[in-house]
């Protein structure tokens, strides 16, 4: 009777134990996964914010000169100014606020992750948007997706700071998360953002459970607001091909090592124009915002008659794939967009390169497709899968990140049947970079910035 009545008081004694250890554990790994949830929540909606509004920046700018303006001539001219006034807005915000906040921003975050450069969210996560519409909305040659990753390991910062956490792995964590975060919500490509997480900051990611965890947390939640506004459609709707014969495979080992090439004169002259820039600006606020309108206004003007080479490039991939485009335009396109697009990006602008890299490595997979069905007519060759594998190519050559420059592709194209001649592609883009001695962009990137402040300080005490 005694044995029977203490089993009856057993259960109440052990919820209470277990209420006791829940009380008394530690729970910061919980806390971190819900922040993550949250943060990836927010970086959707910022991150969904501002393609809306760099999309109606851009479309406002180009309707309203056409409605006021009839003469062609003056069309061109109100253009150069419209658009050098919004590029000049966010040059100006970038020096006198935050000039961390120039180009992508990959490179800040990297180094935030090894501790050398600050994240001072409440003057980037401002600056940057803002900026970005400037920029971006007057024509410039950039992408709105290396400012979301910015924007998105910023808002990460923010909300750390919000919730008082002090210990620093936390921080590297949602910084992580922020960031993986911030490219699924620009490319509406989830596995992306946790590869380029795991691929491209491989040196600076802390790896854990926890950190791995919240990463594919704030993914999801990024994901599922960015499709909740936006809808679950590919960003990039061009049809779906045919799965590569086998006989064409070489074919794709080719395009994969020219683009390898490409990739290293690409970075090359990225950073000589970064140099010319630098040396230029002499680290004077006059000469660093008339240069952003200059360029912010060419392209504005170029655009009018010419807006293949300009703009990020997402329309120029669609035109292409539709074959809109002879391999003599596809030529001129490609040269001018090489050029467009580094000047746009080594300038200082508050933009990212990504989308650019894509629109270059859809028109030269395009001019390679196009000389591979006049080689081998027998092979049939449909031109839109070497456009499609060029994308890929050139942002593993350049980034040195051919795993996420292949899925962030399928995901973007939904043509997941063309994974072999991308891994093909992509590798031989990467281990020719590899082999001609070229380095990762981002890499060299935060290497030039973290030079800049060293010498800057010396300068300073």
């Amino acid at each position: 009777m005694i044995q029977a009545n203490a089993s009856q008081k057993s259960p109440p004694s052990s919820a209470k134990g277990l209420f006791t250890r829940i009380k008394s554990s530690d729970k910061t790994p919980l806390k971190i996964l819900l922040l993550s949830a949250i943060i990836g929540a927010f970086v959707g909606l910022v991150g969904s914010l501002f393609e809306m509004g760099t999309t109606w920046v851009s479309n406002i700018r180009v309707q309203s000169v056409d409605e006021l303006v009839d003469n062609k001539w003056l069309v061109v001219v109100t253009m150069f100014f419209v658009s050098a006034i919004l590029a000049m807005i966010g040059y100006y915000l970038v020096k006198r606020f935050s000039p961390e906040s120039g180009g992508s921003g990959i490179p800040e975050i990297e180094g935030a992750l090894q501790d050398l450069r600050p994240v001072r969210w409440w003057r980037v996560i401002p600056v940057k948007f803002i900026g970005g519409l400037g920029t971006l909305g007057s024509g410039m040659v950039l992408g709105r997706e290396g400012p979301t990753v910015q924007l998105g390991a910023n808002i990460s910062q923010m909300f750390y700071d919000l919730f008082r956490l002090k210990d620093n792995e936390s921080r590297h964590t949602l910084l992580a998360s922020g960031a993986a975060a911030g490219l699924a919500t620009a490319f509406n490509a989830p596995l992306a953002g946790i590869l380029f997480i795991i691929e491209e900051m491989r040196p600076q990611f802390k790896y854990s459970l926890i950190s791995i965890k919240s990463v594919f947390i704030g993914v999801v939640t990024a994901t599922i607001v960015y499709r909740l506004i936006n809808g679950e459609a590919a960003v990039l709707n061009i049809g779906q091909f045919s799965a590569a014969p086998m006989n064409t495979l070489w074919l794709y080992l080719i395009l994969g090592m020219l683009f390898g090439i490409i990739g290293i004169c690409f970075n090359h002259f990225l950073l000589f124009l970064q140099s010319q820039f630098q040396r230029f600006y002499q680290n004077k606020l006059s000469r660093f915002v008339m240069m952003g309108g200059l360029i912010g206004g060419l392209c504005g003007a170029i655009g009018v008659y010419m807006p293949e080479i300009v703009g990020g490039g997402y329309a120029v991939i669609h035109q292409m794939v539709a074959g809109s485009f002879t391999v003599t335009l596809l030529l001129l396109f490609f040269a001018l967009r090489f050029l467009t697009s580094t000047i746009s990006f080594s300038s200082g602008a508050p933009g990212g390169i990504f989308s650019p890299l894509l629109a270059l490595g859809t028109l030269f997979g395009g001019i390679f497709g196009y000389s591979a069905l006049a080689l081998f007519p027998e092979y049939q060759i449909e031109v839109g899968t070497f456009a499609i594998a060029g994308m890929g190519a050139l942002f593993a050559a350049t980034v040195r990140a051919p795993l996420t420059g292949i899925v962030l592709v399928l995901e973007m194209t939904n043509n997941y049947q063309l994974i072999l001649p991308m891994i093909i592609t992509c590798i031989g883009a990467t281990m020719m970079a590899q082999f001609l001695g070229g380095r990762p962009l981002y890499a060299v990137l935060l290497e030039r910035t973290l030079a800049r402040s060293e010498k800057e300080k010396a300068a300073n005490a």
